[in-house]
């Protein structure tokens, strides 16, 4: 039998066995890469060929790797790490040794999203600066985009046409309540009336989309105190002064003493990652933004945050 030449291998057949050991399927593999599942057929089907041996048993419940094909995925995967390394040296190259990447985000983003992102980032490119402009309007994160003094931005989805997006976390709102506050469940809008409405001012981006959000119920807020930063909120229903609705994400961390209650009909933010479509983006802006999804938050929902699940426990 002929020895193997491993010329005629390619690099889409190994990349193809990979996603079928990790997704477990055929299909499954041809969503992750994006392919028709045919494709990712004929790519193991032609590898199997080249290399005389079964890699796959197909039946009902998926593929499964033989012995010999778990040894050969094993060493697809360290070709594919090689891959890899050599395009981030080609990068390093290009220009991701220093540089600087511009982002415009609103409070609660900056402070709970966004350092576990960039302690990463600079754990692998320490020479790119990285600005962080807060915003207390996702409409100014907008426009700072758009007059380029942006270059990522953090905003509410779903929006203008002219930005290239994807959904990073759903983040719902909650009501909380002084520590005197009788815990009611399920909580009502009578009951929320009862009690004075500490909020944010009108032109606030965060309390127009949650006024918006609250139109759609029939439901108009009346606060009785409008005041403009998360934290006094916070020590202000801490001291009795009334309650207040807010962003789980924003009133994090949640002070002990303070009441959590659902609202009586669920409403959610939706916060998004956006760039200007069509932008000539620097290569360090590419590679924060690879990284922003390497993190794992991409379609995430702030279901419960720690502060929450301690409460709520």
């Amino acid at each position: 039998m002929a020895k193997t030449d491993p010329h005629r291998l390619k690099l889409s057949q190994l990349r193809a066995l990979v996603a079928i050991a990790d997704q477990g399927s055929f299909s499954d593999a041809a969503l992750h890469l994006e392919l028709s599942q045919s494709a990712v057929s004929h790519a193991i089907a032609t590898l199997e060929d080249e290399l005389g041996v079964q890699l796959l048993n197909r039946g009902r419940q998926g593929a499964v790797l033989t012995p010999v094909g778990e040894q050969i995925t094993q060493e697809a995967r360290q070709v594919m790490r090689s891959l890899y390394s050599l395009c981030h040296k080609a990068d390093e190259a290009k220009g991701l040794q220093t540089g600087e990447v511009r982002i415009a985000a609103f409070r609660s983003v900056a402070t709970h999203i966004l350092p576990e992102v960039i302690r990463q980032f600079r754990q692998q490119y320490p020479g790119v600066t990285i600005a962080i402009d807060e915003k207390s309007h996702y409409e100014t994160v907008e426009s700072d985009l758009r007059q380029g003094r942006a270059d990522v931005g953090f905003t509410y989805l779903p929006t203008r046409d002219e930005f290239e997006q994807w959904e990073l976390l759903r983040d719902r709102y909650i009501i909380l309540l002084p520590p005197s506050a009788q815990r009611v469940s399920p909580f009502t809008w009578e009951d929320l009336a009862a009690y004075p409405l500490i909020l944010t001012p009108g032109d606030d981006g965060d309390r127009q989309y949650l006024d918006r959000l609250l139109h759609r119920w029939g439901q108009q807020l009346q606060p009785a105190y409008v005041v403009r930063e998360d934290s006094t909120i916070l020590s202000m229903v801490e001291r009795g002064l009334g309650a207040t609705i807010m962003a789980a994400l924003a009133a994090e961390p949640i002070p002990a003493e303070l009441g959590v209650a659902e609202l009586p009909q669920p409403l959610e933010r939706i916060i998004g990652v956006i760039v200007l479509r069509d932008a000539l983006l620097p290569p360090p802006v590419y590679a924060f933004l690879e990284r922003l999804r390497a993190v794992g938050l991409g379609a995430q929902t702030a279901q419960t945050t720690p502060g929450l699940a301690a409460k709520n426990s």
